[in-house]
């Protein structure tokens, strides 16, 4: 656990400026680069994408909430056992839901946009620090 402790101490978070939204697409988007994310498996293609990028998409639906997204700058991200799961705990106990990626050397959350500022105090709370 000490080792956890340590990473989660060396864990640098940010806001990414933005509201962001998910939605759900007839097809991958023709600029996928203005958006956060595009994943798409054999059932559908989703998106993660600024609210104001959404009347550009070709959405079959979206989901109502506005989220904020928040970068983890993880010390060693592929060795990190528990991290995800004490992210997502600290801010289960405050009665949040979280939404997260995980990209190649960073993970995100994304937490409904009003209530960021817990969002941050459970990862201050755990030994991140704000960038």
């Amino acid at each position: 656990m000490s080792d956890l402790k340590e990473i989660l101490a060396q864990t640098v978070f940010r806001q990414i400026p933005g509201n962001y939204i998910y939605a759900k697409l007839k097809s991958v988007p023709d600029n996928p680069r203005e958006h956060f994310l595009v994943s798409f498996d054999e059932d559908e293609v989703t998106v993660v994408t600024k609210v104001e990028n959404y009347e550009k998409l070709k959405a079959v639906e979206r989901n109502k909430d506005q989220y904020a997204l928040i970068e983890l700058r993880v010390s060693i991200p592929f060795y990190s056992v528990g991290f995800l799961a004490s992210v997502s705990t600290a801010i289960a106990s405050k009665s949040m839901n979280v939404l997260i990626v995980s990209t190649y050397s960073k993970d995100y959350i994304l937490i409904k946009t009003d209530k960021t500022h817990l969002a941050k105090e459970s990862l201050e709370e755990l030994g991140m620090k704000e960038a």
